[in-house]
């Protein structure tokens, strides 16, 4: 194996997305391309850049000192749970794809969502600072939570399996088996899915909920940030969970064969999910959100995203149970003046670059 290839003589637009046998990526170009989709979606995600610190979180530590018990339990669980979640998704896309990425702008597109997880990682110590007074407190108990605990063996088994087999081939060992390597990709990519438009918000809703009630208003609007930023995710793994089938047939067969586990990986998720809101809300609810409506957004989320992904709708989802949470997702929650706080919805550098010849014609001044 080797960082760059001299010898491969492959057209670049010629190789799969996984385990192309001309070898790894070599020259990074992108004025040709197989997928536009993923260097849209760089373009994207660079223009979403922000830093934790550009958000005013100083009013956040009053309204933790007056918030009841049951509801600085939620707040800190919540909090807890999203460090860990994006703990593992901060450096696992590049361990477990990169290795074996043959195409310029998914290989591109891989580190660019591993940086952008890891400013929501920053953000979370962000809030941490301004809202306790011994912030080590917060991420040394974390996991003593047993609940946290079990979903951290349950996003991290189908990278580890992923590793794993990156590994046996990089040994050139005679147990590898490259379409049980090529299943690791798939189950991998079904479980990064749901975690990143499943588990993901379902914390959202929790911190959102707080700032409906004017409350911890500062941590709400980072969390729409990082919202912002899940949703490119999201869409990459739709991408690419579409994309594989046409690019490599074993894909498409292995697509059909992990149906039935890939409907189950979903159906654990909710059901971890609803055995989360049940630690959230143990002590008591706040007004707008309690166990039974977290319950209700998990399954309606959950049907959505395995739409998405072809997989047939197993929940009776009905109608959004938490209606307010689209404004956030959506970005238009509150509109301010620049002189009250940040402005959270412009891109920077979004420009466009595909002007053509045939752009404005049949324009004419």
């Amino acid at each position: 194996m080797t960082v760059f290839n001299p010898n491969r003589k492959t057209k670049h637009t010629e190789s799969k997305m996984f385990l192309d046998k001309a070898g790894s990526v070599d020259i990074q170009r992108f004025d040709t391309l197989k997928y536009k989709q993923f260097d849209k979606l760089t373009d994207k995600q660079l223009g979403f850049f922000w830093r934790p610190e550009e958000v005013d979180i100083t009013k956040d530590s009053t309204d933790f000192k007056n918030l009841s018990d049951h509801e600085r339990h939620i707040f800190t669980s919540n909090l807890k749970r999203q460090i860990l979640l994006d703990s593992v998704q901060g450096r696992s896309p590049n361990l477990a794809f990169l290795p074996i990425v043959t195409l310029p702008e998914l290989e591109t597109w891989i580190e660019t969502w591993a940086f952008s997880e890891t400013i929501h990682s920053r953000s979370y110590t962000h809030i941490i600072r301004n809202v306790y007074p011994d912030p080590s407190k917060v991420f040394d108990e974390m996991l003593d939570i047993q609940e946290i605990c079990d979903c951290a063996d349950s996003i991290t088994a189908n990278y580890d399996n992923l590793i794993e087999h990156n590994m046996l081939r990089a040994r050139g060992l005679q147990s590898y088996n490259e379409y049980e390597h090529k299943k690791a990709i798939w189950l991998c990519l079904m479980s990064v899915n749901i975690l990143e438009g499943v588990r993901f918000y379902v914390s959202f809703a929790c911190s959102w909920a707080f700032a409906e009630l004017k409350k911890m208003e500062g941590n709400a609007k980072i969390i729409k940030l990082i919202a912002r930023d899940e949703n490119v995710h999201l869409a990459s793994t739709q991408q690419m969970l579409k994309f594989l089938p046409q690019d490599d047939k074993d894909f498409a067969k292995i697509e059909k064969e992990t149906y039935e586990q890939c409907t189950q990986m979903f159906i654990d998720a909710v059901e971890q999910e609803k055995a989360w809101a049940d630690y959230l809300f143990k002590d008591g609810s706040i007004i707008g959100l309690n166990a039974d409506l977290l319950k209700q957004y998990v399954e309606f989320i959950a049907g959505k995203r395995m739409n998405a992904v072809r997989q047939e709708k197993i929940f009776n989802t009905g109608t959004n149970p938490l209606p307010w949470t689209q404004s956030w997702i959506a970005g238009s929650s509150v509109q301010v003046a620049p002189q009250e706080t940040e402005i959270s919805s412009y891109v920077i550098g979004g420009t466009k670059q595909d002007v053509t010849n045939d752009t404005f014609k049949g324009f004419s001044l």
